[in-house]
């Protein structure tokens, strides 16, 4: 580990320069104290540890550093001996202050360095001579004090042709003086005074002068055609055309290329004048409007933003702009989600944007615009940690400050709003004071430039441009230098050129197109649509003022970022709110409490199924069927068991284990099912087809054949499990996820919670449950009937029908009611899983206690434990239990027959006097008459035959 400790600049240094003179000791040497504007390395060593020593041991090294632009001076690394001294302690070490090493070197030329040694330190001298048929321009000789040279540098330039012989070239420029943008006012200054220097430097067309004729164009493209048709049609023939204003400049270059003439724009910034195939010759050396596009692509793979948003004014320049951006982004990976746009009111848009989540927001609109957007911005909370803005740079420095009445927000709610929002500008004015080919440096050209303007820069049009103007000059000099053959190599004759002349124009453009150079504004380059290629300017609006956070340069791709930037929320913010994915999962609780329950359930089973087993010789046992409730208790312990991995979800298992549980859901609950209640619907089926028809089945009463029963139940189940296997083969069940809709979380955090279910499904889930379903609710029904229709029978052969019957209604009626309500609710885990493991747990605990515990109270209540043998030895009879509740019925319905035959002898006997009384009346009335010869009684003379007789026979009928 190296640390670097700096004495602050009020410690004094001892001895000379630095050098201290050691206590010789035995523990090593003692500590020394760097030199003023300078530190040492102690390697190895904390700050904290080299404060509590004073004695570094032998053999150990230190190393002198200097601050900022100076040089150790001296011996840069001692050592500790073993004497207790340093290396070298008769030398001080210092740090001193050098001169740029720029000056020791001459480009055509050479360099005397003296009075010192390399690196040049205070004092020493550097004198400058150039090589043969080249001239020194600038001071022959420079003197480094306190790190500064005395005089710039010169430089050597080529022995030129003298004026008089020299041949004139021509350029032709319209110069907006006036009218929207006023550029001109400055530009022109600036392209003459390029053209001054141009012409006195002899390694630059020493053949050549350039000279400049000129209109005022008022950035009119009316008044522009005009000046252009007086340019094109009067001697001299003009090389070249340089034109200000998109739209003067979109005219010249659509009609240049009739004239094979190159076109030349200090001041177009329309991304439109792009277009090589509707422009072909046209070159601006002011940045398109469209190269704020790839810096804002550099931020945003930057910061890691994939998703932006735009919000534009709907005007040309804005649109091809932002066309440009979007092709940019989708290069990048990222993707412009949301685009709006508008003509003088943006209220509309800002809240599109607000309801779109939009965060990363570039804005493209006029000053004008860009208050009325931010006046909703604030209305709409359209601000803050959770967003950034980018706009354009050139607006004004308090443009959201300033008073308009067309918006309705205070001063203060427009500063808040637009706090921490980001701009870039194309940087026309070199940051780095380095000198050009001019041999100016961009301070230079700004005092230069202020001395020639009659006015105010600020008042002065086109000031920021005239930076472009003069290196748009110094680029076409360069070029028509290269077609020449740069006096006298195998170059092209330039007074040659006439408007017919593609040869000429073709060899400028390839000479224009190549253009690289160090300009008063920065590197000059032009990509492959004749645009320049610029820096660009970062800021950020820090505390109501905007701070430079870095540069771009696009041509480098090089991003210099000065780490100044500040964000709201601490950092810079995501692009999309942080969507968290989580599952809901199943409460553990109510899975515990659900698991318990089906645990005591499965003992219970055992304990039925034991029962049953151990009594099966039981003659009240063997008459129940035992062996189907065997079957009975099976299919509830597996219906029981399907309860556990109904409840096992993502909390428990990994996604690979899921099929399995899914499988072992459906295998479960349907072989549970198939069992359980198909053994008991055979019961009451037997029952229901015997007993229905009595003279039929009579003979079937007698004998029941088990096997009949076992091969119904065996259908059933095989029925399931070949429907299970196709299912399973075909369309196999699989873990699939239900996503709902965001929600927000209580705490003021950046992020949306997306809740996740897992579910067990397949691609034809609904029509596999339409099938399951179906055939075992008709199987539910269809025993409902059953076992209402069989309600009243009575049978010794299945004696427990009728608890069967109640097990029936029950399972039944919990499966039709819970099928139906967990498909509802399937997508509240918790409502789903208890409403469907209850109801297999009740339906389970209902059937093995229907079932079985009247068999186990009977057995216990009554003793009826033994076999029909023992049975038969204890009683000496083979009349069994049954037969004596059978006797005892029998014995019951006698003593009512009898009560009613009684009934009907007292009626009789009631009817036969009533018929005495009545013949007695009649034969006080009428004399006797002789008897029916039939033996009936007599009747009277209007009596029809036989109405009253009731001889004994017919009495007898009675008793019968």
């Amino acid at each position: 580990m190296l640390l670097l400790l700096l004495v602050p600049l009020f410690l004094r240094p001892l001895g000379a320069g630095g050098a201290q003179t050691p206590n010789v000791t035995s523990e090593g040497c003692q500590i020394i104290h760097p030199p003023w504007e300078g530190g040492i390395r102690y390697r190895g060593l904390t700050r904290d540890q080299v404060k509590a020593i004073n004695f570094l041991p032998v053999d150990y090294e230190i190393e002198y550093v200097c601050r900022g632009e100076r040089e150790v001076v001296g011996p840069k690394v001692r050592k500790c001996l073993a004497n207790g001294s340093w290396t070298d302690m008769d030398t001080p070490s210092r740090c001193v202050r050098i001169c740029s090493k720029s000056y020791l070197t001459l480009e055509n030329g050479k360099v005397f360095l003296t009075g010192g040694d390399l690196p040049a330190l205070d004092g020493a001298r550097v004198d400058f001579r150039c090589d043969p048929d080249f001239h020194l321009v600038g001071s022959s000789r420079s003197i480094c004090s306190q790190g500064q040279w005395s005089t710039p540098k010169p430089h050597c330039q080529v022995n030129r042709t003298p004026h008089s012989e020299r041949r004139a070239v021509y350029i032709g420029a319209l110069f907006p003086m006036s009218g929207g943008w006023p550029g001109g006012q400055a530009c022109q200054p600036a392209v003459e005074m390029a053209l001054e220097d141009v012409n006195s430097r002899r390694d630059i067309l020493p053949d050549y002068e350039l000279k400049l004729i000129h209109h005022d164009s008022k950035c009119d493209p009316g008044q522009a055609t005009k000046y252009l048709y007086e340019l094109l049609y009067n001697d001299p023939i003009k090389i070249i055309l340089m034109p200000g204003c998109s739209s003067v400049s979109t005219l010249v270059a659509e009609a240049a290329r009739m004239w094979n003439l190159i076109v030349l724009s200090y001041g177009s910034s329309s991304p439109a004048l792009s277009n090589r195939q509707r422009f072909p010759t046209f070159f601006r050396t002011h940045p398109s409007a469209t190269l704020h596009n790839p810096t804002r692509v550099k931020l945003f793979e930057k910061w890691g933003w994939k998703k932006i948003a735009t919000i534009q004014q709907t005007t040309e320049v804005f649109t091809s702009t932002l066309d440009d951006l979007e092709e940019r982004v989708k290069e990048a990976g990222i993707e412009i989600t949301f685009r709006q746009s508008f003509f003088s009111d943006p209220a509309v848009p800002v809240k599109n944007l607000k309801r779109q989540d939009a965060r990363i927001i570039v804005g493209l609109f006029y000053e004008t615009e860009a208050r009325k957007v931010f006046c909703e911005v604030y209305k709409e909370r359209l601000f803050g940690k959770k967003y950034v803005w980018f706009l354009i740079g050139w607006y004004a420095d308090n443009w959201f400050k300033t008073y308009d009445p067309s918006i309705n927000c205070t001063v203060e709610e427009m500063t808040e709003a637009v706090e921490g929002h980001i701009t870039t500008e194309i940087v026309m004015l070199n940051p780095a004071n380095t000198r050009s080919i001019s041999n100016m440096t961009s301070q230079e050209f700004v005092e230069k430039l202020t001395k020639r303007l009659k006015r105010h820069p600020e008042e002065t049009g086109g000031f920021q441009e005239a930076p472009l103007a003069y290196d748009a000059i110094w680029a076409l000099a360069l070029a028509l230098n290269k077609t020449s053959g740069g006096g006298g190599r195998s170059g092209v004759r330039l007074e040659d050129f006439n408007y017919n002349n593609q040869t000429i124009t073709d060899q400028i453009y390839r000479a224009m197109n190549s253009s690289s150079f160090e300009g008063v504004s920065g590197h000059v380059v032009f990509d492959a649509s004749g645009s320049r290629m610029a820096w660009t300017l970062i800021e950020q609006l820090q505390g109501g003022s905007y701070k430079k956070i870095g540069y771009y340069d696009s041509t480098k791709d090089d991003l210099s970022w000065s780490k100044t930037d500040k964000w709201i929320g601490g950092s810079p913010p995501a692009d999309q709110t942080l969507v968290i994915k989580t599952f809901r999962f199943l409460s553990q609780k109510l899975f515990i409490s659900v698991s318990v329950l089906s645990s005591l359930g499965i003992v219970l089973a055992v304990v039925c199924l034991s029962f049953n087993i151990y009594n099966s010789h039981v003659r009240y046992i063997q008459n129940s069927q035992p062996n189907l409730n065997n079957l009975t208790a099976v299919g509830c312990s597996l219906a029981l068991a399907a309860v556990f991995p109904l409840g096992l979800d993502g909390y428990h298992i990994g996604r690979s284990q899921f099929p399995f549980v899914c499988q072992a859901r459906l295998w479960l609950l349907g072989l549970g099912f198939s069992l359980g209640y198909g053994s008991m619907f055979t019961k009451i089926w037997w029952v229901h087809t015997v007993f229905t028809k009595k003279e039929e089945k009579k003979e079937w009463r007698k004998t029941l054949e088990p096997w009949k029963l076992y091969t119904t139940v065996g259908l059933l189940v095989g029925m399931d499990i070949l429907t299970l296997a196709i299912w399973q083969i075909v369309d196999p069940l699989h873990r699939t996820i239900e996503t709902f809709a965001k929600e927000e979380p209580k705490e003021d955090i950046d992020v949306s919670i997306l809740p996740q279910l897992e579910h067990c499904s397949s691609k034809k889930m609904n029509t596999w449950l339409g099938i399951f379903y179906g055939y075992k609710g008709l199987l539910l029904l269809l025993g409902i009937f059953l076992a209402y229709e069989t309600k009243s029978v009575s049978t010794e052969k299945i004696n427990d029908h009728r608890a069967v019957g109640m097990a029936i209604y029950n399972v039944a009626v919990l499966c039709l009611i819970t099928a139906p309500v967990t498909m509802i609710l399937s997508s509240q885990q918790d409502a789903a899983f208890a409403f469907a493991s209850l109801a297999i747990v009740f339906s389970s605990y209902i059937t093995l206690v229907v079932l079985f515990v009247p068999k186990m109270r009977r057995l216990i209540t009554r003793g009826e434990w033994q076999s029909e043998a023992q049975d038969t030895m204890k009683t000496g009879s083979s009349t069994n239990n049954n037969e004596e509740e059978k006797s005892r019925l029998l014995e019951k319905e006698n003593r009512e027959l009898e009560k009613i035959i009684a009934e009907k002898e007292e009626r009789v006997s009631e009817l036969r006097h009533q018929l005495q009384s009545r013949q007695q009346i009649r034969s006080r009335r009428h004399p006797p008459t002789p008897p029916d010869p039939s033996g009936g009684l007599p009747r009277g003379p209007s009596e029809p035959p036989d109405r009253l007789s009731c001889d004994g026979s017919r009495v007898h009928l009675l008793y019968k």
